[in-house]
């Protein structure tokens, strides 16, 4: 059955929007040449578009043309401003964007460990306010929030997880309360480590695989078939209680403490090093790490890539994702010298060919997934269809 008239619009409208969001500025010309609409269809959508605010004249095309047809159309990227949030056990980081995820402003704020909950949770939307109010903007239309933890599939709340501070679940409810026309969504940051390193890192290639998180815990998202796969309870990736060899005893059900992430948390690491005997610099495990491979430490190299071995070699029996990404600071402290090495010993432990690859952005991809999945999630209801002047679709 043809589509209505209605639905083609709104189809024509999409598929216009989503050029230019991922074009920039275009003129009628162009998206008549990349949608395949006849001249007068895509006449038809720029005028609807623009009526509805959302898209503008931002200039026009080359210095020698002139009139209807060099227009040059772009996304109006004021219809909706958004923030996004790293949400660490140490402090939280900010960043506050328009619509096409262009920066407007950035903060970041320390948390001590001895801060109380309610201090923490204001010192947090504090610095939410704080940004949005540099930014110049007065309300925010999505917010994107990376925490550890689990997320509940069903209800998309972070649940409450033994050893992470009681402040990351009240921020959440405080941002609700103190942003009430707000529309805020909660993901485990190694996800949107691994969303980050597909759209814009070292994954970019890749419709399938593991994203291996090194920072001060560890952490893995499965991306199968394109789709990020979160498992029955949210808790796909939870890798650091992943029993192993080398470790004291076995993890329990409320403390990681003995499974993989002994062996590879920061705290891990660090002791690693001391053992090598080399000198602790103040960034801990990722400077470690960073200088370890400036100063060819193999012995500290080694070492580190059997431990990681072990997880990798794990996750790839299981799931043969054919690429493993090392992310977080840790991962892309390392970079192809680390990866290197634990991809020479994986290729020596499993039969599946696996590359293993180092994250090129680092503690920087878990703020850029949540930038990300705030802009996908504020330009769907933004661009949702909507009346034009004359009550069409």
């Amino acid at each position: 059955m043809p589509a209505s008239p209605s639905t083609a619009r709104a189809i024509n409208d999409r598929l216009a929007l989503r050029l230019l969001q991922q074009e920039g500025p275009l003129t009628a010309g162009q998206l008549k040449q990349l949608t395949g609409l006849s001249r007068p269809t895509v006449a038809d959508l720029v005028e609807r578009l623009a009526a509805a605010g959302l898209i503008g004249v931002v200039g026009e095309s080359g210095e020698q043309r002139r009139g209807p047809n060099a227009k040059l159309y772009g996304i109006v990227a004021d219809q909706a401003h958004l923030a996004a949030l790293d949400v660490r056990t140490e402090g939280v980081s900010v960043v506050v964007s328009d619509l096409l995820g262009r920066v407007l402003a950035e903060a970041s704020v320390p948390i001590g460990g001895d801060t109380g909950t309610g201090p923490a949770v204001e010192q947090a939307v504090a610095l939410v306010e704080r940004a949005a109010k540099e930014a110049g903007v007065a309300e925010l239309h999505t917010v994107g929030i990376g925490a550890p933890g689990l997320i509940d599939p069903a209800s998309g709340e972070l649940r409450d997880s033994t050893g992470l501070p009681e402040w990351h679940r009240r921020l959440v409810l405080a941002l609700g309360e103190r942003l009430p026309g707000t529309r805020i969504h909660v993901e485990n940051e190694t996800n949107l480590a691994a969303l980050a390193e597909q759209r814009e890192g070292i994954a970019r290639d890749r419709d399938t695989f593991v994203l291996l998180w090194l920072g001060q815990g560890t952490g893995a998202a499965v991306v199968l078939d394109g789709i990020l796969r979160r498992g029955a309870s949210g808790g796909t990736g939870e890798i650091g209680f992943l029993p192993v060899p080398g470790t004291a005893g076995l993890p329990s059900a409320v403390d990681c403490e003995g499974g993989f992430h002994s062996l590879a948390g920061s705290a891990g690491i660090v002791r690693l090093a001391v053992e090598c005997g080399l000198t602790l610099p103040a960034d801990g495990a990722a400077g470690v790490v960073r200088e370890a491979v400036a100063h060819d430490e193999s012995r500290f190299l080694d070492a580190l890539a059997d431990r990681l071995a072990v997880g990798v070699a794990s996750v790839v029996a299981v799931l043969d994702p054919g690429c493993v990404v090392l992310g977080g600071e840790v991962g892309q402290a390392g970079g192809t010298d680390l990866a290197g090495r634990v991809e020479r010993r994986v290729r020596g432990m499993s039969p599946l060919p696996t590359q293993v690859r180092a994250s090129t952005l680092g503690g920087g991809a878990v703020l850029r997934g949540a930038l990300l999945t705030a802009s996908g999630r504020a330009q769907d209801e933004v661009f949702a269809p909507r009346q034009g002047r004359n009550g069409r679709t």
